[in-house]
């Protein structure tokens, strides 16, 4: 039973814990101050979770120590085994996970309603669950298309919209009628509650109805959303760890879930604008839907010049500014330790090397930033697109690994484009721009890339760990 002494020490951790929140999202916005930003936040829930164990008494000590010592050990064993190039499956289960709980927990609190619940109660329970059930299976199709046990290409069907705004429709419905049962689980005051078994058969309905809408929502978003998608889904678990909060009446988790959900719109804009669309053409625009150019650039019709291992080596050695644009092929290659290597070789013979990140490269917000630091690259040297453009026509060579849509000039030349209007890193006015790729495959967008047959480029084919081992021997040798 609680006391108030248990009572004021949890409000006291809380309001710790709310600070630590803060000043640890504060510091999560520069790279140098980013671990131990993390580090507040961890600390910050660790306090929450004691707080509210605390507070409610509904656990032994033991059982508390048990359940700390076993979420930690889990935790340990996922930071140590999961590689960097799988984060973005991570973070997606994450979300995924935050939804799910924040479903359950509401789920549960109804149980406790009585005939004396008010009607809001009800109604941010339904919206709890909604919420929550809708991240959950989302983030599950999302996790299956970056793992690539489902296909990353949009899936679409005729009517699909029309579906899932019926869906939607049915689903409100089901949430106003909740409200309207009213007082209880058992509750039967309305023809939707006496059909599904009262008041909780509602909440059922609701529920997997929700998980299904959250199965609709991503299947027809390709993989080149998928760092919005990531962004918009933990957006989705504040919200409803915010709502789960109100229906306990816990200031913590509203706080908590109020900065998670607000940060993950902020970013979710972010994303929008780095690739110039609206969240509605992301949503439901099916972009990437088209048919892959496998071949040598049948599209484009132009020549390909291939380098060697050893011309790309002479071309960075002798040069006076390298710019290194990572993308998703080197996460994939794993070659971001193979990339600092040759950055610093470089920079002993006086190269001044950069890279240059897109806000959307790779699979997640961040994605690029997080295999760097991984690495070890001095943060001083990663340049936002905005700030290394306008040195790009200055620049000797440009070495792009494993990046293709968001180096593509059609974003900027071609109306025609379904890239058109999106901003790029404009590798292609440099001096000599070296491509790293294992084919002439197109990225997620489904495209073919003119930057690919300029005069000023050269292909260097090839695994781009493998590729970069043999340019830090040759710039060795060079």
């Amino acid at each position: 039973m609680r006391t108030g002494l248990f009572l004021t020490v949890a409000e006291l951790l809380y309001i710790l814990a709310a600070a630590l929140f803060i000043i640890g999202l504060k510091r999560l916005s520069s790279p140098a101050t980013a671990r131990s930003g993390n580090a507040m936040g961890a600390v910050g829930m660790l306090l929450a979770v004691i707080a509210t164990l605390v507070a409610e008494r509904i656990l032994s000590p033991w059982a508390m120590i048990g359940g700390l010592a076993a979420g930690g050990a889990i935790g340990a064993v996922l930071a140590m085994r999961v590689q960097m190039t799988s984060m973005p499956q991570l973070v997606a289960v994450f979300n995924g996970f935050g939804g799910g709980a924040s479903a359950l927990v509401a789920g549960a609190e109804y149980l406790r309603t009585t005939e004396a619940t008010p009607a809001l109660d009800f109604a941010i329970i339904g919206v709890s669950v909604l919420i929550g059930a809708l991240t959950f299976s989302g983030s599950v199709i999302a996790w299956a298309k970056l793992q690539e046990v489902m296909t990353g290409r949009p899936i679409t069907y005729p009517g699909q919209k029309l579906v899932s705004g019926a869906l939607l429709v049915v689903i409100l419905l089901l949430g106003v009628d909740l409200v309207l049962v009213g007082s209880a689980p058992t509750a039967e005051t309305s023809i939707a509650a006496g059909a599904l078994g009262g008041g909780g058969g509602v909440l059922v309905a609701l529920a997997v109805l929700s998980l299904v809408l959250g199965v609709l929502l991503v299947i027809p978003i390709g993989g080149a959303d998928m760092p919005v998608v990531i962004a918009l889904l933990n957006s989705y678990s504040g919200i409803a760890a915010s709502a789960t909060g109100f229906v306990l009446r816990n200031n913590m988790l509203i706080i908590a879930g109020a900065l998670v959900g607000a940060s993950g719109i902020i970013l979710t804009r972010i994303m929008c604008q780095a690739m110039n669309r609206s969240l509605a053409n992301v949503l439901f625009g099916a972009f990437g839907g088209g048919d892959e150019t496998a071949g040598g650039g049948t599209a484009t019709g132009g020549t390909v010049r291939e380098f060697s291992p050893t011309d790309a080596a002479i071309a960075m050695s002798y040069a006076q500014r390298v710019v290194i644009v990572p993308g998703y092929g080197m996460a994939v290659a794993q070659a971001q330790h193979g990339v600092k290597e040759l950055a610093e070789l470089l920079s002993s013979k006086g190269v001044d090397v950069r890279f240059a990140v897109h806000p959307v490269a790779g699979r997640m917000p961040g994605h690029m930033n997080v295999l760097l630091a991984e690495a070890g690259v001095d943060y001083g040297r990663l340049k936002e697109m905005e700030e290394i453009n306008p040195d790009l026509p200055h620049t000797d060579v440009v070495l792009v690994i494993g990046a293709n849509d968001v180096v593509n000039p059609a974003a900027r030349n071609d109306p025609g484009s379904p890239l058109y209007g999106m901003p790029i890193i404009n590798v292609d006015e440099a001096q000599t721009v070296v491509v790293m790729k294992r084919s002439m495959r197109p990225g997620f967008a489904g495209v073919d890339n003119p930057l690919f047959y300029n005069e000023n480029t050269r292909m260097l084919f090839g695994d781009a760990k493998d590729s970069v081992a043999k340019l830090v021997q040759e710039t060795k040798a060079a």
